[in-house]
């Protein structure tokens, strides 16, 4: 049994993976010797790089702030949507210009509602409450 004469060489992976090793153990040694040694009181404390710890590490935040940190990345990845957009721009004609004034237009929207139902306001909570009837 013979191996197929069309199967790629392995050589060039294998020259590629030693000098990633190499170059690995080379920074790695080089910052050994080259490094700073010095062991204070608080230096191998974890928590701020030396300097001591105060309180626990296990806060608790607002919902707001999870809120906020998912807002930002749906509209970072619709900016990178947009980007891939621009760079196509010429080839999707008007085709493509109406689909993204829609993509915009809905994100927007979505701007706007997230303005309007209070989710991006920081202050004072005064969110009116809708009146009530006595009967």
């Amino acid at each position: 049994m013979s191996l197929p004469t069309d199967t790629p060489s392995l050589w060039p992976l294998l020259v590629y993976g030693g000098a990633a090793l190499l170059v690995v153990v080379f920074m790695v040694t080089l910052s050994y010797f080259l490094g700073q040694r010095h062991q204070e009181g608080a230096t191998g404390e974890p928590y701020e790089s030396g300097i001591l710890s105060s309180g626990s590490a296990r806060l608790r935040f607002a919902a707001r702030f999870y809120l906020i940190a998912v807002f930002f990345l749906i509209f970072d990845l619709e900016a990178v949507f947009i980007f891939a957009w621009a760079v196509a721009a010429r080839e999707l004609s008007w085709a493509g210009y109406i689909e993204i004034v829609i993509f915009i237009g809905i994100l927007g929207a979505a701007l706007v509602y997230l303005w309007r139902s209070g989710t991006l306001d920081w202050g004072a909570v005064n969110r009116k409450l809708p009146a009530t009837r006595a009967d």
